[in-house]
């Protein structure tokens, strides 16, 4: 008897669906999975025969064929055991499911007794199992909350085989697993243990990391040993706004992929900080692998990448950043299909100006030779750090600065930041963006308009300092975000004159 039974898998971070055949034939006993399996898949022959067995049921001693249309994709991981368990004993008449083979879909990987196991990627199994209209699928028991965070399918949770026979009996009694979305507050769910109040006399610095929060553009901290830098960098994550629900969807279906997500987690709620070592390779960084996985970049989609010693990395990991950092997204190449990834990410790097790490410091002279200098600086090329809106330095901390009690807290600087952003949000309405570093060319024209005046300011500073367009640009986008702090329609001489200053780093070390 030919059966059928709906599941779905996913490429990147999009998910199709994939029907599962399976057909029995006398002849010498066997068990042949086909349609583009993996490894993973082919051993799943053993696991599928013994969780049967132990389930209850008998596995059938004849001839089996179970194909994964469509047979041109490759298939991937463990998410197929139960649907092909279920299609074997459908095959095999030892069930006789009342519910359709069309209307539910079915994800889990088995143990040898017969339980079911969470997989990875099952928010994006069930969202391509709604698209392709399907209303019912039966999921992991750990993987509930993620996927009851679609809306418009039914999600049965099951722990184990014969649970999911139990409901493909009799679907009427089984209760749907519901989240209530709307409940859950995305706001203001998280407390920290450090406060921007504990920087000391960084006050020029702290108004730099607002802007650059604000805006969401990407940040460079360079200066001496001890001046802070990382301390600063790792207290950004107390300034970040709320996502908006659909930001944290677009998070949530990464970490859901990469398999990042905790038992009973429906969603990412808070912006991702991102802190790799800078031993990492590039794939780490960009994503890929034999099995492409999604890398740092994406991980940090919404949210900071947070490069700390930014030249130690390898010079090839950080030419990488070239594309995502431009466009918003990595592409990873394979011979049987090209991913895509969202990356979509506030850069925010520290670095020493020097191997000594005293190049520019007023406090304690520099033991490098020029040479030493260039080659140190030389691992971050022009390029990238063109790319960077806001370059700023950070000086060691005087002891009279360092007693002052007088300091900016995060609460405060979060405010400051929501009001701007509020205000980007209600600019890009319906753009498809939502920060200004996200403007291009036609938009900052529409929404960056300089009077005569504030346009001279500007073309000086591009002839000074030899900027490239792409800085002149970020120049603008930088005043932009400047001028929405002071809640101002129009970019005046003086926010372009303070996001000039974030473009004096550069020129200065070069």
């Amino acid at each position: 008897m030919l059966a059928k039974v709906l599941t779905s898998s996913y490429l990147g971070i999009k998910g199709y669906i994939v029907t599962v055949e399976t057909d029995m034939s006398n002849g010498l006993p066997s068990f042949d999975i086909v349609g583009l399996p993996d490894v993973t898949i082919k051993e799943a022959k053993e696991r599928i025969r013994v969780a049967i067995k132990n389930s209850g049921f008998e596995f059938p001693n004849r001839k089996i064929i179970v194909n994964l249309a469509p047979a041109s994709t490759r298939k991937e991981g463990s998410s197929f055991d139960l649907p092909v368990a279920i299609s074997v004993l459908k095959s095999s008449e030892q069930i006789n499911p009342k519910i359709s083979p069309y209307e539910i879909a079915i994800i889990g990987e088995l143990s040898l007794d017969g339980s079911v196991k969470r997989v990875d990627g099952a928010l994006l199994m069930t969202i391509a199992a709604l698209e392709n209209g399907i209303k019912k699928i039966i999921v992991p028991y750990e993987n509930r909350a993620e996927c009851s965070v679609v809306k418009g399918i039914d999600v049965f949770p099951v722990k184990t085989l014969k649970e999911t026979v139990e409901i493909l009996d009799n679907p009427q009694s089984a209760t749907p697993y519901k989240i209530e979305i709307d409940e859950m507050n995305l706001l203001d769910t998280f407390t920290y243990d450090v406060d921007f109040s504990e920087v000391k006399g960084q006050e020029y610095v702290k108004r730099a990391v607002e802007v650059a929060v604000a805006g969401m553009h990407n940040l460079l901290l360079i200066g001496p040993p001890g001046s802070g830098k990382t301390m600063i960098a790792q207290r950004i994550p107390t300034i970040l706004p709320p996502m908006t629900f659909e930001e944290s969807l677009e998070v949530t279906k990464i970490y859901s992929c990469a398999g990042l997500l905790k038992d009973g987690q429906a969603l990412i709620t808070a912006r991702p900080f991102r802190s790799p070592h800078h031993t990492s390779s590039s794939i780490a960084i960009i994503g890929g692998g034999r099995v492409p996985k999604p890398g740092e970049v994406s991980l940090a989609h919404n949210g900071v990448l947070f490069l700390d010693e930014f030249p130690e990395f390898d010079k090839k990991t950080i030419e990488v950043l070239r594309q995502p950092l431009e466009d918003g997204y990595v592409t990873i190449s394979r011979v049987n299909a090209s991913i895509e990834y969202p990356a979509r990410f506030m850069l925010v790097c520290s670095m020493n100006p020097c191997k000594c790490g005293y190049f520019l410091s007023d406090e304690r002279e520099c033991t490098c030779t020029p040479a030493q200098i260039k080659q140190y600086l030389g691992k971050i090329s022009g390029p990238i750090l063109d790319r960077i809106d806001v370059q700023v330095e950070v000086k060691s901390v005087k002891l009279e600065n360092f007693n002052s009690s007088i300091c900016k807290d995060s609460a405060a600087m979060r405010k400051e930041v929501e009001k701007a952003r509020q205000i980007q949000l209600e600019r890009f309405k319906g753009l498809g963006i939502f920060y200004n570093s996200q403007m291009k060319g036609s938009l900052v024209n529409k929404f960056c308009k300089l009077s005569k005046k504030e346009k001279q300011l500007l073309e000086k500073a591009f002839n000074t300092l030899g900027l490239s367009l792409r800085g002149y640009t970020k120049i603008l986008k930088v005043a932009r975000t400047i001028a929405d702090l002071e809640e101002s329609e129009e970019i005046k001489a003086e926010h372009l004159q303070e996001a000039i200053s974030y473009r004096l780093l550069e020129r200065r070390l070069i």
